[in-house]
């Protein structure tokens, strides 16, 4: 019994709950590549993380928005590779140690499944709108940061578009890469290089206009 004379689970910590959120959404990811997102039941992805079909709906609106603490960690770290990103320095030498695909895909099952998942993006509505929300919530948090490193407003014109541009480079890139290698056999290592590579050069490309 507690101080209060209620009886009861303890309540979650914030910490429990982003983890509760993640296992949820890698629970999801794995059944929607398995089996699509038809035949993918709430139940089914509670089941699976070993809850109830009440807490995974307690945590998202819906099973498409269960993928969103996927779609989204990487927001942070992103930006904070941008915060870092000096005056003069090549834009792609500021993620040379923190690629942004590798926080956009930050943990995830493995790159493989996380690649199916984008290109379910392609054919599943629910999901496409799941994966343009994530980038849609993630200029401000950029363009705030693209602020900061040039001392200017964060409502300002220039860091918005700057942060616009920036973000269209990320997720075209992604796309790209998840999409080309689509139905090739390609192993982990040539993979991972190969999205290194997709990324430092639409970086490049990017920072053109952000320089």
């Amino acid at each position: 019994m507690t101080a209060g004379g209620r009886t009861g689970r303890p309540p979650l910590t914030e910490e429990r709950k982003a983890e509760m959120r993640l296992e949820i959404a890698r629970a999801a990811v794995d059944l929607f590549v398995a089996q699509g997102v038809a035949a993918t039941t709430g139940e089914q992805i509670a089941q699976a993380v070993g809850v109830s079909a009440r807490t995974v709906w307690r945590y998202f609106p819906s099973k498409e928005a269960c993928v969103r603490p996927l779609f989204a960690a990487g927001i942070e770290a992103v930006a904070d590779c941008l915060l870092a990103w000096r005056p003069g320095q090549p834009l792609e030498e500021a993620f040379a140690h923190s690629v942004p695909t590798d926080s956009r895909l930050v943990r995830s099952p493995d790159r493989a499944t996380m690649g199916a998942l984008v290109r379910l993006t392609r054919v599943e509505p629910g999901l496409r709108a799941e994966w343009l929300q994530s980038y849609d919530e993630a200029e401000p948090a950029f363009a705030r940061a693209l602020a900061e490193r040039c001392g200017l407003p964060a409502d300002g014109l220039r860091p918005t578009i700057q942060a616009a541009m920036f973000n269209a480079a990320l997720r075209a890139a992604v796309e790209h890469y998840a999409w080309r290698v689509a139905d090739e056999a390609m192993d982990p290592v040539t993979a991972e290089a190969e999205l290194t590579a997709t990324m430092r050069s639409a970086l490049a490309v990017a920072a053109e206009g952000l320089a």
